[in-house]
């Protein structure tokens, strides 16, 4: 399989990396990853942590100034997106997730709280039945609740590293699933819900959160993407654990793997892969030809 190809390649890899390295030095061609591996020299410095190669998903929309899906992989950190998996750690995130959404406003009266008179139904001795005190007790219809319900807050505290580590481990089980993918861009200018849909089971995402790292999501994509049941958009700092676990399919932007490799990336060097020559000049053409 390709992938595992290009894993052995970069066994062999050791070359210097580079800090702060941009949207655009995340994409190689694939048909020369290989070549570049096998012709690296022998006398780096230390060894880099292999990164994650993932083929570009093909984008809802192609516009003439980003590069075809087709042969090109994406980088990813393996701090973040090879993360062991815990289920524990998914379990916690998830119940705090949930508390926090429960609202808490079930509410009941007690024998203090119910209208009624407080005078004794009937005496102690003489009648011969059960002892009773006044019409608002637990054991007679129309009384109070006996320890029921009140208004209260369900939310948990949970570390935010845990939070983090759940958001680590929720995207490597979705990669390791095959069920996370990456696009260049996500926008889709027309907003018409028809061609959205036809293009969604074009490209088999039924199913599937849609996660850019823009501060909005684009006007287009939201109109047309909202009428859909089956799909979902939002944006880095609104999606939790809870979104990632219950979706089927994950779908994020270039801007949001840099998102969540600044925030939840533990500083390990990453061997960089930078766009080769004949890539650069494929890009500079379209631009210009725009």
């Amino acid at each position: 399989m390709l992938g595992r190809t290009l894993t052995e390649a970069f066994s062999s890899l050791r070359i210097q990396c580079r800090a702060g390295a941009s949207t655009s030095s995340r994409l190689a061609p694939a048909r020369t990853l290989a070549s570049s591996a096998s012709t690296s020299s022998s006398s780096a410095v230390l060894p880099l942590a292999q990164p994650v190669l993932v083929e570009l998903t093909p984008p809802l929309k192609q516009f003439a100034d980003v590069p075809r899906a087709e042969g090109n992989l994406v980088s990813l950190d393996p701090t973040v997106f090879n993360h062991p998996i815990r289920r524990d750690i998914l379990h916690l995130c998830v119940t705090h997730h949930l508390d926090g959404l429960r609202q808490g406003t079930a509410s009941t009266k007690t024998r203090g709280e119910v209208r009624g008179s407080g005078a004794k139904i009937r005496p102690q001795k003489g009648s011969g039945r059960a002892r009773l005190g006044d019409g608002q007790s637990p054991m007679l219809y129309g009384g109070g609740v006996a320890f029921g319900p009140k208004p209260r807050d369900f939310s948990t505290k949970l570390p935010r590293k845990v939070i983090q580590m759940g958001m680590r481990v929720a995207l490597s089980a979705k990669l390791k699933e095959r069920h996370l993918g990456v696009m260049t861009r996500l926008d889709w200018p027309n907003a018409k819900t028809k061609h959205l849909k036809q293009k969604i089971d074009l490209l088999g995402l039924r199913k599937t959160l849609f996660i850019t790292g823009e501060e909005q999501v684009a006007t287009g994509l939201e109109r047309a993407i909202r009428m859909l049941r089956d799909v979902s958009v939002t944006t880095v700092d609104k999606v939790n654990v809870y979104e990632l676990v219950r979706w089927e399919r994950v779908i994020l932007d270039l801007k949001a793997v840099e998102h969540f490799e600044s925030t939840l990336g533990k500083g390990v060097p990453v061997a960089a892969l930078p766009i080769l020559p004949e890539a650069v000049d494929s890009l500079s053409t379209a631009s210009v030809a725009q």
